[in-house]
């Protein structure tokens, strides 16, 4: 299958494009677009909106995509999409692939149903950096694997389709920065009124880097702060020492790490900052109510 092959207008029961390939294009429809797939599809369906709107169904979920959502779709699914009742136009970048295990994980908390992810909203700070994940997809989609990839798309190509194996993990590789930046900014929670902007940042740090070896002095240095009274404001406002607060946000990282990948116990202790394994297995299970490697095999438990 080329790419001169895929639809680009208009037409009901599409098909989809085979779930070995990984298919990446960029559309500006007009209100007559819209594709519909009553058996669905074999690949996952992302899509980035950067203006208009669109509508997606999904089942019975639905959705409205405007700039800066992503919409994902499962296989399997009877599904379509078009341009939004009222809209003037969509432009929208795509991407058919089969999804990598360990994005179902960041996905997960954006579930609007039978398999239809709307990661929204998103920050205006990451834009330009997901359209930029998109345009290297499309022309790492064609790389050979000889010689350098393409430094962009030739001028004009909407759709690219990656065949050789070094092009489609390139373009995973992309599509898997559009995944994290979305969903790991989309439901970024609001400043709590009342806290302080150090203990904000202080509390930031612990949760982007759970893993690194900080200390009440280390923290305490980052927010201008002496040590003990980074400590007391720090307890005083959120409850909980920075130390307690560091081992939730490390317990939550090995959980994530045990849910998405393969890595031993041992080296998920070592990657979220434990120095012990025995430590990690007793704090892990009083935390989760299962030892490591019992919740890998059985998935996270319902409010956990």
């Amino acid at each position: 299958m080329s790419a001169d092959g895929l639809p680009g207008t208009a037409a009901p029961g599409v098909p989809a494009p085979p779930p070995g390939l990984v298919v990446v294009g960029h559309f500006d429809q007009p209100p007559t677009y819209g594709i519909s797939r009553p058996r669905g599809a074999d690949s996952w369906l992302f899509t980035w909106t950067t203006g208009g709107r669109g509508r997606l169904w999904h089942g019975s979920a639905e959705a409205t995509a405007g700039a800066g959502d992503l919409v994902v779709l499962a296989p399997g699914v009877p599904h379509g999409y078009a341009v939004d009742p009222g809209a003037r136009h969509w432009r929208f970048w795509w991407a058919h692939c089969q999804a990598r295990t360990s994005w179902r994980s960041w996905l997960r908390p954006y579930d609007a149903g039978e398999g239809m992810y709307v990661v929204t909203p998103t920050p205006d700070s990451v834009h330009g950096r997901v359209e930029a994940a998109f345009r290297r997809m499309l022309a790492d989609a064609r790389w050979t694997g000889t010689e350098a990839p393409p430094a962009t798309a030739p001028g004009g190509d909407a759709v690219a389709v990656a065949h050789g194996t070094a092009a489609r993990e390139l373009a995973l590789c992309s599509l898997e920065e559009v995944v994290l930046l979305t969903a790991g900014t989309a439901r970024a929670q609001p400043p709590r009124p009342g806290i302080d902007a150090r203990v904000r940042r202080a509390e930031a740090l612990m949760a982007a880097d759970p893993a690194a070896p900080h200390t009440v002095r280390s923290l305490a240095e980052h927010v201008a702060l002496s040590p003990s009274r980074f400590a007391h404001l720090f307890t005083r406002q959120l409850g909980q020492s920075p130390m307690r607060v560091l081992r939730e946000a490390r317990l939550r990282h090995a959980a994530r790490l045990l849910e998405s990948t393969d890595l031993s116990v041992e080296r998920v202790a070592a990657a979220s900052g434990f120095v012990s394994p025995f430590h990690f297995n007793r704090v892990f299970r009083e935390r989760y109510g299962r030892p490591p490697g019992a919740y890998r095999g059985s998935g996270p438990m319902v409010g956990a």
